[in-house]
């Protein structure tokens, strides 16, 4: 996204806990994402596939449904969500974009060792069914589960301390998608982690919030999603609701409690690259 963000991430990875990240082939940072990606390959690096906000990869000629004739695509998610479930977006033109997104990242010397999308927006079954099939077709096998449990939800933002956001809301409205994404990733044999946190608490997991998580999971593979970064005027400008959120989530990515709290359960970093 910008530069503060890629060096946050790269910060949490070399002197944190962070073991996975994923780069936007249409962000601004895209090419000193890239620079870091390759200076640090232990670091596991997916693709952010973009379907709202800013510049398509494919021309706009080949996915007209999708962006308009300067080539941007949908401003916001409702706006998307609304034309994706009249059917005025073709998912051949999603398919098309999600294989060229793919295609720059590797084009610039990365495998993807998974996938998730900005926004979630996989957790729309028609959108997932797409990313579904450009995944086996390109090869990738592992995929963001974007299915955060209510149970989860409560018991990780509960004890916050300050008022429960809108993300529980949205935690609890695509929940009723997981049967459905369920049989999609079976239909083109992706993996994902059994369980995701990290939504209900967007932008709030500092150390003693992140601590607090470490110390609730369960058994299996759990994603918890993080935005780390710096917050500089690059940030500023590209009107992410997140700001000085994302250094309070690097501040618990680099926390010596949460890495004693990982090493006292005994609970095992991977990146997406071990999955399953």
């Amino acid at each position: 996204m910008t530069h503060g963000v890629n060096e946050g991430i790269v910060r949490a990875h070399r002197e944190g806990v962070l073991t996975s990240a994923t780069i936007m082939a249409n962000g601004a940072a895209f090419e000193d994402a890239v620079e870091h990606a390759k200076a640090n390959p232990r670091l596991g690096v997916g693709c952010h596939i973009v379907l709202v906000g800013g510049p398509a990869i494919a021309q706009s000629k080949e996915i007209p449904s999708l962006a308009d004739e300067q080539g941007q695509l949908p401003a916001s998610l409702p706006a998307f969500l609304a034309r994706l479930s009249s059917r005025r977006i073709k998912l051949n033109d999603i398919e098309r974009e999600i294989h060229a997104q793919i295609a720059k990242v590797r084009a610039a010397g990365i495998e993807p060792t998974h996938l998730d999308t900005h926004k979630h927006t996989h957790a729309h079954p028609r959108v997932m069914e797409a990313l579904g099939r450009v995944a086996q077709e390109m090869g990738i096998a592992r995929v963001r589960n974007p299915i955060e449990s209510m149970r989860d939800s409560w018991l990780t933002s509960r004890n916050d301390g300050r008022r429960l956001s809108a993300q529980i809301v949205a935690a609890a409205a695509v929940r009723p998608m997981g049967s459905r994404l369920d049989a999609i990733t079976r239909k083109y044999g992706l993996r994902r982690p059994a369980h995701f946190l990290g939504l209900a608490m967007t932008g709030r997991l500092g150390p003693a919030a992140l601590r607090r998580m470490i110390e609730a999971l369960g058994e299996g593979e759990t994603e918890i999603m993080l935005h780390p970064g710096i917050c500089d005027p690059d940030l500023g400008l590209t009107g992410s609701r997140l700001q000085r959120e994302r250094e309070e989530e690097l501040a618990g990515l680099l926390d010596p409690g949460v890495r004693s709290a990982i090493e006292e359960r005994d609970i095992r970093l991977i990146s997406y690259r071990e999955l399953n």
